[in-house]
């Protein structure tokens, strides 16, 4: 039975995760835990995240889970969820500027308080539904439409502009990055388990992909 390893750092949708892949794998093990050797004995790795980065941060930092992630990364599929994903970035303009992971040259900024498409005001943070447009081909799109609508909650968000790693796009006032792709790490702003069929699929999808 193939292992899913769920990062336990006490800052994520640990168990909606683990719901939804044990739906869309029920022949793979959802596996939350904060244990290093079972986080390394795992065929897949989920990063999750939620709330201020500084203490997402501090936490991964304590736990030494950023030296693992960029271990476990080098050789299994892994994906990263929301705050996840902003902590395999370079920086982030929240808390006043907060060093990541690294794994990702991009930096998280602020949306602003003060943020138009045309002449409407967008609300901060941004929950919704959102269409994402993919921008590079990849497995995790697979079965996927382009223009699908995710769920997203946030007031942070990952530059699109002069991306190397974008792996797809949304438009909130500002453009994107939705999702960012490198070797075998994926990972998506939005929340794949409260997206309905979509998010499901993309889960569904990440449960059978081997990394490159």
């Amino acid at each position: 039975m193939k292992t899913i390893a769920i990062i336990d750092y006490g800052m994520g949708n640990l168990h909606s995760v683990s719901k939804a892949i044990e739906h869309v794998a029920p022949n793979a093990r959802a596996l939350v835990t904060s244990d290093p050797e079972e986080i390394r004995s795992a065929d897949r790795v989920v990063l999750p995240g939620v709330g201020a980065i500084r203490d997402c941060m501090a936490e991964i930092r304590r736990l030494k889970v950023d030296d693992l992630v960029r271990e476990v990364s080098r050789d299994r599929p892994l994906l990263g969820i929301c705050v996840g994903m902003q902590a395999l970035m370079s920086r982030s303009q929240e808390n006043g500027w907060v060093d990541c992971i690294n794994l990702f040259p991009s930096e998280v900024r602020f949306f602003g308080t003060d943020l138009h498409e045309g002449e409407t005001r967008l609300k901060v943070p941004h929950m919704g539904w959102n269409e994402v447009h993919q921008t590079v081909e990849h497995p995790l799109w697979h079965e996927i439409p382009d223009g699908e609508r995710f769920y997203f909650v946030h007031s942070y968000y990952a530059e699109a502009e002069n991306n190397p790693d974008m792996a797809g796009r949304t438009r909130y006032g500002v453009d994107v990055a939705a999702a960012v792709a490198r070797d075998n790490i994926f990972a998506v702003q939005f929340h794949p388990e409260k997206s309905h069929r979509a998010g499901l699929q993309l889960l569904k999808n990440f449960t059978q992909w081997s990394g490159v």
